[in-house]
């Protein structure tokens, strides 16, 4: 008998401590769910494909260029570059789309707000940021999940207006 009730005290004892380390393990997990932001973001694959309608759209026109896709938080996801665009257009391109992530606006719409208004000309001196135009943010929704930006294209807004035209072909009015 006191074997029995010594092993039972013992399978009592394991219950219970799992019992309370369920329950100590569960709480933070259930406190924190919403301290951990989930949050749509830009996919390689969705990268690849805004950066192939973006160079599709270049080369319909004739003009060659380097695409370049940056996540909401400004990393470069993807890039392509044609064999004959400088060597500059690639960081302009990095450049041009982290500046319209990083603002949520067009760079170009940007560039022409900083000439045009003195408070905002002093933006020409953040290092990361580039006013030239070229640069689209990406948006799913209300969400802004990241930027593109053509360059090498023949100038400002033929380098928007293919970024534009690629995101057109790839998230449809109805996504953003």
């Amino acid at each position: 008998m006191r074997l029995l009730s010594n092993r039972f005290a013992k399978a009592l004892l394991a219950v219970t401590v799992l019992g309370c380390a369920t329950n100590v393990s569960a709480a933070p997990a259930k406190a924190s769910s919403n301290l951990v932001l989930q949050q749509p973001n830009v996919s390689l694959t969705l990268a690849n494909q805004l950066i192939d309608a973006t160079m599709q759209a270049c080369h319909a026109e004739g003009k060659s260029a380097v695409v370049a896709v940056v996540d909401r938080a400004g990393n470069l996801i993807a890039l392509q570059r044609d064999d004959n665009v400088g060597p500059h257009n690639t960081d302009a391109a990095i450049r041009k789309a982290f500046t319209a992530l990083s603002t949520k606006t067009p760079s170009r719409t940007l560039a022409n707000n900083a000439r045009a208004n003195p408070d905002s000309s002093n933006l020409n001196t953040v290092d990361d940021l580039l006013l030239i135009g070229g640069g689209v943010p990406l948006k799913f929704g209300d969400d802004v999940i990241g930027a593109i930006a053509a360059g090498g294209a023949g100038g400002a807004v033929q380098d928007e207006s293919c970024a534009l035209k690629g995101i057109e072909k790839v998230l449809p009015q109805k996504t953003r």
